[in-house]
C-alpha cells in the first residue's frame, strides 16, 4: 500500500457528515447520517487523514456562543468514538463578513469558498493539498477544494440533491465526483487511490 501519510479527505459538517437541520445550537439536536462511522472508519483503516472543515456563522450571527461549537464537535466525536472511528482534526470558521460584533464580523480567509482551513491542516500535518480531498453538500466546498488544487466532491445528502438537481447552471466550478453520500465518496476515494479494485 503505498504512504497516505500526507493524504487528507476533507469533510464539511451539516449535510455532509451530519443531518442538516439548520444551525445546531444544542448537541442533542445533532445526529450522524447513516454510513458516516463506516466512511471515517475507512480513512482511519488506512491512514488517510480525516478532517472536518465547516462554516459555523451562528457564532456571528449570534445564534449561539462559540463554546456550544465545541460542544456538538464533542458529541460528534463520541458518536463517532462509539463505532470506533475518530477525526484527525476539526477546523470551523466561526466569522462572518457581514454580521456579528468584534472579532466575529471579518472578512476572514477561513470562511468557505476560501480556503483558510484547508491551509491551516497542510501547515499543521504537512499535506499535500493537491493530492488530498473535499466533500461536501454545497457548491462552495468544491470552490474550496479547486482553490487549492485539491479533488472536490458533492454529496447528495443535507442540500447536495437540490444543488444538483436545480443549481448546476450557476455552478462557478463542477465536481470532480457526485456520490450519494459520505460512505460513497470515501469509496471512490479508495478506489481512486488504488486502494480498492474498481
Amino acid at each position: 500500500m503505498k504512504d497516505l501519510a500526507d493524504i487528507a479527505v476533507f469533510m464539511d459538517r451539516d449535510g455532509t457528515v451530519s443531518k442538516e437541520i439548520g444551525y445546531v445550537n444544542h448537541g442533542d439536536r445533532f445526529e450522524l447520517l447513516p454510513r458516516t462511522s463506516a466512511a471515517v472508519k475507512l480513512l482511519n483503516n488506512v491512514g488517510i487523514k480525516a478532517i472536518l472543515a465547516t462554516n459555523q456563522a451562528g457564532v456571528a450571527r449570534g445564534y449561539f456562543p462559540e463554546e456550544r461549537i465545541n460542544e456538538v464537535h464533542d458529541k460528534l466525536k463520541q458518536l463517532l468514538a462509539e463505532d470506533e472511528a475518530y477525526l484527525d482534526a476539526i477546523y470551523y470558521c466561526k466569522h462572518h463578513p457581514d454580521v456579528g460584533e468584534g472579532e466575529y464580523n471579518k472578512d476572514c480567509n477561513c470562511r468557505k469558498p476560501k480556503p483558510g482551513m484547508l491551509k491551516e491542516a497542510a501547515k499543521d500535518f504537512d499535506l499535500d493539498l493537491e493530492e488530498s480531498y473535499m466533500i461536501g453538500d454545497k457548491i462552495s466546498d468544491i470552490e474550496m477544494a479547486k482553490r487549492v488544487g485539491a479533488t472536490g466532491i458533492l454529496v447528495l445528502t443535507g442540500y447536495g440533491q437540490g444543488v444538483y438537481e436545480y443549481e448546476q447552471q450557476d455552478w462557478p466550478v463542477e465536481p470532480d465526483y457526485i456520490a450519494d453520500d459520505l460512505f460513497d465518496a470515501v469509496d471512490w476515494i479508495l478506489k481512486e487511490q488504488g486502494i480498492w479494485k474498481r
